[in-house]
Order: structure tokens, then C-alpha cells, then sequence
């Protein structure tokens, strides 16, 4: 698989839910802090988010879409003062894929979700978004509109495999929304999901990915992204905000951790798997990244 893939893989998309609004007159939605990953795609007409803690507020157009993680609490609302919902208490009063009426109905429209992950490693995805994710109208359309439309109507009226239709439908919304992100990425933006826009970069995160047991080398890295030793360490701290060989030994941590709490693999499995000869040196690495060693981690998943 590719890095974008392997992350989402590792992460294990499971729940998600997309209800639709229409809202009319003066409204305000209340939304607490929550796990997971939010998003809003705007059909009609104009409303506006702020989160909590004195960022401004953010004005959303027809056609605009906005992803990001439930770190804290926000609001979208028509107008300040306007009478204010619990947003956790309205969408769950009627049926996923149906639309709920807000003040009459009429102003502005659009659908909401969330994506929830049961992997060990959230804040890989999560860690990496900015506090909102505004992909504007051009894109959306042309990317997401018919994802989002397709899905409403799975989650709307069931149809024989339709759980796992919409299911894919989740997904593939997420990815593409996470593909505008890259392609919108600022040239200061920093961080792993950044770096899969520079070809040089993917490409020897993905042979990190794809063979995560080979004894690297940085010589050996460079050599993928087709550059000296040196220019790329430079260039990949500064696209991917740490040193190859950090990146090269998180990513096998996080792969053996979520191997070990299957349960189902020992250490001694999983240390030659990602790279290690010895048990010692790969239990000395797991305990720098995690804080504990892998037998505690092991018993602490399993309790």
C-alpha cells in the first residue's frame, strides 16, 4: 500500500455518521470537544464556525467544505446570540442520512459527519491536520459533491450490501478530502502527510513503509529519494519535521504496537518484523517512543 494506506489502515477507520441540515432564521449549533475527525459540506447559502477559545470566526459558502479533528469545542451558527442547539442531542433525533429542520428550514443547508478510529495511533492523523481544514467550492464540487451525495442516499434508503457500501463511501470522502488538503498545503507546511506531495519524499516513505525490516541506512534512503546523504537529510527534516531515521523508527514502533495488542504475536515475533536482530535493542527502542516496555504495553492493552 501507499503511506496514506498504511496510515489509515494502522488508524482502523470504524464509525461514521452523516446527517443533513436546513436551518433557517437566527441558529446556533453546540458541538463539545469529541474524538474523532468532524466535517461540514455546504450546500445553500452562508453560515459561519468558530471554535472555542477566541479564534476568529469563519465564514462557509454553498459549495464549501470543512474537515477537522474534535479537539475542542465549536460552534456553527447563523448569527451571535442566536438561540443555541446541542448539536449532539439534535442529529441523533432522526435517522442517519435524513435531514433535520432547524428554525424553519430555509437559509442554508448542508450535511454533517464524523469518521471515529479504534487504532492505538490517532494523533498520527490528527496530530498533523491545523485546527480547521477549509477546502473551498471548486474543489469540492468536483471531488467530493457526488461522495457525499452517494452516501447520504446509501445511509437514506438501504439496499442489500449497503452497509458496506457506505462504508467505502466514508472512506474514500475522507481520503479525497485529505488529497485537497495536500494539494492546498501551504510551501512552509511541515509533516508526513505534506511530504507525500514531494515525489523525492513519498518515495522513500514509501520504501520505509513497504520494507519496514530492512536495516536502513541513511545512505540507503538517500539513495531512493536520488539524492546525497546530506542534501536529504536536510530536505527530509524539513518537509517531514523530524530526521529520516526518527520517522523510520516511529513508524516501526507504531507498526509493532499495533501488532503486539492483537494479542496474537510475541515479542520475538514482532522485533525481527520491524527491523530489530535483538529483543534488548528492540524493547530499549519501543520503551524511548512509548514510555514502557513491550511486555508492559502488552499487559496494560490486554486488561
Amino acid at each position: 500500500m501507499d503511506p496514506l494506506s498504511d496510515v489509515l489502515a494502522l488508524l482502523k477507520p470504524s464509525s461514521y455518521g452523516f446527517r443533513g441540515l436546513d436551518a433557517g432564521g437566527d441558529w446556533a449549533l453546540a458541538y463539545p470537544p469529541a474524538e474523532g475527525v468532524k466535517c461540514f459540506a455546504i450546500d445553500t447559502g452562508t453560515c459561519w464556525i468558530a471554535l472555542e477559545g477566541g479564534s476568529e470566526p469563519m465564514a462557509l459558502h454553498a459549495g464549501d467544505f470543512i474537515l477537522f479533528p474534535g479537539r475542542v469545542a465549536f460552534s456553527l451558527y447563523s448569527a451571535i446570540g442566536a438561540p443555541v442547539t446541542d448539536a449532539f442531542a439534535f442529529f441523533p433525533s432522526f435517522p442517519a442520512g435524513e435531514t433535520g429542520v432547524l428554525g424553519g428550514g430555509g437559509s442554508c443547508s448542508g450535511v454533517g459527519g464524523f469518521f471515529d478510529f479504534t487504532g492505538l495511533h490517532t494523533d498520527l492523523l490528527l496530530g498533523i491536520l491545523p485546527p480547521i481544514v477549509h477546502i473551498r467550492a471548486e474543489a469540492t464540487k468536483a471531488a467530493l459533491g457526488w461522495l457525499i451525495e452517494r452516501l447520504m442516499r446509501e445511509l437514506r434508503d438501504p439496499q442489500p450490501g449497503g452497509t458496506l457500501m457506505a462504508g467505502h463511501l466514508a472512506q474514500t470522502l475522507l481520503i479525497e478530502a485529505l488529497r485537497l488538503h495536500l494539494a492546498e498545503r501551504s510551501p512552509h507546511s511541515a509533516g508526513w502527510l505534506f511530504a507525500l506531495a514531494d515525489t523525492q519524499m513519498r518515495a522513500v516513505i514509501s520504501a520505509m513503509h513497504a520494507d519496514p525490516a530492512r536495516r536502513w541506512t541513511l545512505a540507503d534512503l538517500a539513495r531512493t529519494g536520488g539524492m546525497s546523504r546530506s542534501s536529504f537529510a536536510v530536505r527530509f527534516k524539513q518537509t517531514v519535521g523530524e530526521p529520516a531515521m526518527d520517522y523510520l523508527t516511529r513508524w516501526r514502533m507504531m507498526l509493532a504496537a499495533d501488532r503486539l495488542a492483537s494479542g496474537r504475536v510475541s515479542i520475538a515475533t514482532v522485533a525481527p518484523a520491524v527491523g530489530y536482530e535483538s529483543e534488548s535493542a528492540f524493547s530499549a527502542a519501543f520503551k524511548r517512543t512509548f514510555g514502557h516496555s513491550p511486555s508492559e504495553f502488552t499487559k496494560a492493552v490486554a486488561a
